[in-house]
C-alpha cells in the first residue's frame, strides 16, 4: 500500500499538507494545498513548516488562507488496499518436495526433459 506524503524538510515524519511551489520569474514562493501528485520542483510540507515558511528577501510569499487539511484518501489507495489484503489471504506457495537420495550409478533412460547417460 502506498504511504502517506511527508513533510520534505528534512527530518520531519510529519504527513504533507501543503505544496511549496517557487515562480523563479516573478520572485514568488506560492505555499498552497497539497498537489494531487508530487512534482518535480515542488515540495510537500506539513502544517507546522507550511504556516511558518518565510521567503527569501526580495521575494513575496503567497500563501493560501484557510486550514491545510490531509488529503481524502484516493481510489488508488483504496485499490492498493485492496489488493494488500488479497495478497495476505493468498496461501503460501507449495515447495516442490525434496527428491529422494540416489544410491548407486545412474540407469539408462530419460527423466523428464533430460536424458540421463551411462559412464563409458
Amino acid at each position: 500500500m502506498r504511504s502517506p506524503r511527508r513533510c520534505s524538510r528534512n527530518g520531519c515524519p510529519r504527513q504533507a499538507v501543503a505544496t511549496l511551489t517557487y515562480v523563479y520569474a516573478e520572485s514568488t514562493a506560492v505555499v498552497g494545498p497539497l498537489a494531487a501528485y508530487q512534482e518535480p520542483h515542488t515540495y510537500d510540507l506539513c502544517e507546522p513548516h507550511a504556516l511558518s515558511l518565510t521567503a527569501p528577501r526580495g521575494w513575496d510569499l503567497v500563501r493560501h488562507d484557510g486550514e491545510f487539511e490531509p488529503p481524502p484518501p484516493t481510489t488508488d489507495d483504496l485499490v492498493a488496499l485492496a489488493e494488500a489484503v488479497r495478497e495476505a489471504a493468498r496461501p503460501a506457495p507449495r515447495q516442490p518436495s525434496p527428491e529422494p537420495p540416489h544410491n548407486g550409478p545412474p540407469t539408462p533412460g530419460r527423466r523428464g526433459h533430460l536424458r540421463v547417460i551411462p559412464p563409458s
